[in-house]
């Protein structure tokens, strides 16, 4: 960190998913292994992922804005259940049964897979020798939980909110007034790290936080249209 730049900083909060922990190379790993154990009919294990990556595209931009937003906040579950139904149908296959054994195994080896990028356990402990830490994550409740217990966080946060625990999240500038609250600070004296322009950087600075930008091979720099940042 700059010295000057972050020398009233007093906490230092960050995202987790592609910040912290490589959630979509996870997730990669996780839908390989299911469909190499699990075969798609007629499809190979890169064609059941693209199969699988299409009926997201399709899923998740309504996401938010339908029914199932509030069952995706509380349980992880049942969208990983719908985007494989959904994923069966694009090769037409209609078989609730098979979509929960799909889902449920790639939810077991994506979770297996998940591992903090290199040198974050070091930076955190370091960070967290001189600042008290927070995490601010979108996603579901349990899954959330899960990835904060299984990577072995619990020990260096103070506060951790969680969109399926609020019932809304980034950008919502709402979800860094509340860290603001539960810290006792202002903005200026906070610092969000994320990988995201659309979900970390922006909505951070435009609440009066700094920022540090980690960069990602999705991410596209802030001179590009925000809003097609993937979450």
């Amino acid at each position: 960190m700059e010295t000057e730049r972050f020398a009233r900083v007093r906490a230092v909060f960050f995202d987790l998913d592609d910040t912290l922990c490589g959630y979509w190379d996870a997730a990669k790993a996780g839908l390989r292994r299911t469909f190499e154990a699990m075969p798609l009919l007629g499809l190979s294990t890169e064609e059941a992922v693209l199969e699988w990556a299409a009926a997201f595209r399709e899923f998740c931009p309504s996401l938010k804005r339908s029914e199932w937003y509030e069952r995706y906040l509380i349980d992880g579950r049942s969208t990983r259940v719908e985007l494989m139904r959904r994923t069966l149908l694009r090769v037409g296959v209609d078989d609730p049964a098979r979509a929960e054994a799909l889902a449920d195994r790639y939810g077991a080896e994506r979770r297996a897979a998940l591992r903090l990028f290199p040198g974050t356990r070091e930076v955190l402990e370091d960070l967290a020798a001189r600042y008290p830490l927070g995490l601010i994550t979108n996603g579901p409740a349990d899954v959330q939980r899960e990835e904060v217990s299984d990577l072995g966080l619990e020990p260096l946060f103070r506060w951790v909110l969680i969109e399926g625990e609020l019932g809304f999240g980034k950008p919502d500038q709402r979800v860094f007034h509340l860290a603001e609250q539960a810290s006792g600070l202002s903005g200026s004296e906070l610092v969000f790290v994320g990988n995201s322009y659309r979900h970390d950087v922006r909505p951070a600075l435009e609440a009066g936080w700094r920022t540090v930008w980690v960069r990602r091979p999705s991410d596209v720099p802030p001179s590009a249209d925000p809003s097609a940042v993937p979450e």
